[in-house]
């Protein structure tokens, strides 16, 4: 279903108003008095909504009433012929299609010829006209754009001559350029980077028509690269102007009534460990010995659910998002930051709201007993990582039994995980100092300390118990377990997939490491492998062939458990201010303590395949600007050497990670003029025909940057003279 196809929750709770109406139908004015809206900005907003709708055809209008269309929601009637589908198209930047269908298990190539004037992400009608005799792969030609997949995209401003303009379009945002009248420049200038929607395209053979409809900045500018890389992925950095409205108008001070009916925490020792540079603290921690040598910990999260009103424009609006983004410079948070920062956030020395996991944990690591209770704390002391660790390594402080209490479980906690099946993934992670304009001037690597490990360990904790937690009030409710017997929101990674184990095994085996894949994978076995290239130089490699051979993590009311933990019940429970997720389970939490049910195990689905979505585009949007940045980075150092890693081998070259800033290039085959180099699959090398020598997965290798594209983001190697 394309986004546009989507309804929004608002629209969702118009179309169940008219529903559960008396003959079906209702006037704007019933609407407005029903769903009390009394401003003039909440009254526009149904105004816009029962537009939509209209235009989806989902509502009629006749004599001042609204009523369903009784043919919204018919599928598309089938036109009989087999070899025409429907599916999302994905356009390269040669102009080629890859139409994706449930329908076949390959993706449909349209030619640059066939494409028409479809654009990426657009739904289309296909006709398939046969296939490749080789790969199988079937070819078609579109017919039809059922609807268009974006809303808008982005690219740069290009004054052609007096009254004429060309946008030319981002790479990866769409894969051909428009023009734009005067009229609807919006006040743009040549050169900027702007964000535009499709206006008109009348013919294939013609550029289609663009409306621009905000400027990022200058293209080249800081602003400009990383608000295209939001755009790109579909996102804007801006809140609507009634989300801020609606967020401003919260109160900041918790009324005493409020404070009674929780459990009062404020006088308890409770502390924060952030990064230096955090403002969104969702979580705080307090912990002590029992009489019996148990240890009691809390794990109090910012109780977000109170300030979100389900189904309003914030809610909306944060549940549009998913979660907040963390670019190289900046953050872009999935709530306002009146409540990211302030009314939610965990600050030091003042009142909160919280949502607590209490755990009384044996001394080696086992939960004996649990409870989930609403609280309201006043965090004593906001500590960074790297003063907790301080304390961790002995240096006094008021807190320092606290603190050495926590890492003592947290060691414990960690132990027991991974004997108990869980995998020790630990990639370095880039870090860029960046000057006044955003210019990266240096690159460091983030240090994983202990007390990095301390606060995972406790918030895991947290996050399997309350999903434990699910699964207990459904064996006390004595019922015959269905999908809707108390349904839960699941943090869900399947096994990874077979072939690319083998895969894998297949290109470390010419480097001397043994991987035994077998029949049945184990998280052992991937332990073992990762254990042998511990502190080599290989560590690096093999550590990205293992996380791009494992499966996605996902959100889903279906528990299969989670492989790469360890965990045979696991939730998001600790991020409700950056993940749309954890509110979904503080909500569910809340109903079933109140004894009601919240969501339904259909609405879990459907919010799962859309907050898992949400985050692939996130994750995309922040490794595309940590790409954009050593890009960056590189192109002052044109002609400079480095030493690198060979990380991968092709057909058309080969791949480099430089050492210690671990940014990745290209040396094509084209630039290893020395010899006629041929790719030999079996060694995973590519290998000199006259002189023998080659260049295979993990070997050293000095290079130097021979170019980069920032448009692009891609970085060429040579080989250093």
């Amino acid at each position: 279903m394309s986004k546009k196809d989507r309804l929004s929750k608002f629209e969702e709770l118009i179309v169940d108003l008219i529903k559960n109406s008396p003959d079906n139908k209702l006037t704007r004015e019933q609407m407005i008095s029903v769903l009390r809206l009394e401003s003039k900005n909440e009254v526009k907003r149904l105004d816009k909504s029962l537009n939509r709708l209209a235009n989806k055809n989902t509502i009629n209008r006749k004599d001042n009433y609204v009523f369903l269309n009784n043919n919204k929601g018919k599928t598309r009637k089938s036109s009989g012929d087999p070899n025409i589908v429907e599916g999302k198209i994905d356009i390269s930047v040669r102009g080629t299609g890859y139409v994706i269908t449930e329908n076949l298990d390959q993706d449909i190539m349209i030619s640059s010829k066939d494409v028409g004037t479809a654009l990426n992400d657009d739904l289309v009608r296909v006709k398939i006209t046969g296939s490749n005799k080789k790969s199988g792969q079937p070819r078609g030609k579109i017919l039809e754009i059922v609807d268009r997949g974006k809303d808008f995209y982005v690219g740069t401003l290009s004054k052609v001559s007096k009254e004429n303009y060309i946008i030319e379009a981002d790479p990866k945002s769409v894969h051909t350029n428009f023009f734009v009248l005067p009229e609807f420049l919006n006040g743009a200038q040549n050169g900027d980077k702007v964000i535009f929607e499709l206006e008109n395209w009348v013919h294939e053979k013609a550029l289609p028509e663009a409306k621009i409809k905000s400027v990022l900045g200058k293209s080249g500018s800081n602003d400009a690269n990383i608000l295209s890389i939001l755009a790109e992925n579909d996102m804007v950095a801006e809140f609507p102007k009634e989300v801020e409205e609606y967020a401003n108008q919260i109160p900041l001070k918790i009324p005493n009534e409020e404070c009674k009916r929780r459990r009062d925490l404020r006088d308890e020792n409770i502390f924060t460990i952030d990064p230096e540079d955090a403002k969104d603290f969702d979580d705080a921690l307090s912990i002590k010995k029992l009489d019996n040598g148990n240890y009691y910990l809390g794990v109090h999260i910012a109780d977000v659910t109170h300030y979100l009103t389900p189904k309003s424009v914030l809610d909306e609006e944060a549940h549009k998002r998913g979660t907040s983004v963390y670019l190289v410079d900046r953050v872009i948070p999935m709530l306002p930051e009146v409540l990211s920062n302030g009314v939610c956030s965990l600050r030091p020395n003042e009142d909160k709201l919280t949502y607590s996991c209490f755990m009384e944990i044996t001394p080696n690591g086992k939960l004996a007993d649990y409870s989930i209770e609403e609280t309201v704390i006043h965090s004593k002391q906001r500590f960074t990582y790297e003063e907790a660790q301080e304390v961790v390594d002995g240096k006094k402080h008021k807190y320092s039994k606290e603190v050495t209490m926590v890492a003592e479980l947290a060691r414990t906690l960690l132990d027991k995980r991974f004997r108990e099946g869980a995998i020790d993934f630990d990639n370095p992670e880039p870090k860029f100092v960046l000057d006044e304009k955003g210019t990266p001037v240096k690159v460091i690597i983030k240090e994983r300390i202990f007390a990095h490990r301390l606060i995972e360990e406790c918030m895991l904790m947290a996050n399997k118990t309350v999903a434990m937690h699910v699964d207990e009030l459904r064996k006390q409710s004595g019922k015959k377990r269905s999908k809707d017997l108390y349904p839960f929101f699941y943090r869900v990674h399947d096994k990874p997939d077979q072939e690319k184990l083998a895969g894998i095994a297949e290109q470390v085996k010419p480097i001397g490491i043994k991987f035994e894949v077998g029949n049945r994978i184990s998280p052992k076995k991937i332990n073992d492998l990762l254990k042998q290239v511990e502190n080599t130089s290989l560590e690096y490699i093999v550590n990205g062939l293992m996380l791009r051979a494992m499966a996605k993590a996902e959100y889903s009311p279906n528990n299969i458990g989670h492989f790469g933990l360890g965990f045979g019940h696991y939730a998001h429970f600790t991020s409700p201010i950056r993940r749309y997720p954890d509110v979904i389970v503080h909500r569910l939490l809340k109903g079933y303590n109140a004894g009601a049910r919240v969501y339904t195990h259909d609405q879990l689905k459907k919010d799962g395949e859309h907050c898992s979505e949400r985050e692939r585009v996130a994750v995309d949007a922040e490794r595309d600007s940590v790409k954009l940045k050593q890009v960056e980075f590189l192109s002052k150092k044109t002609g400079e050497t480095f030493d690198g890693i060979i990380s991968g081998v092709m057909e058309r070259g080969i791949f480099v990670t430089l050492k210690d800033i671990y940014c990745e290039g290209m040396i094509r085959m084209s630039d290893l003029k020395s010899d006629y180099f041929v790719y030999n699959d079996k060694r995973h090398a590519l290998v000199g025909r006259k002189s023998g020598k080659q260049f295979q997965l993990g070997d050293e290798i000095r290079v130097r940057v021979k170019s980069t594209d920032m448009q692009k983001r891609q970085i060429d190697f040579g080989l250093a003279r």
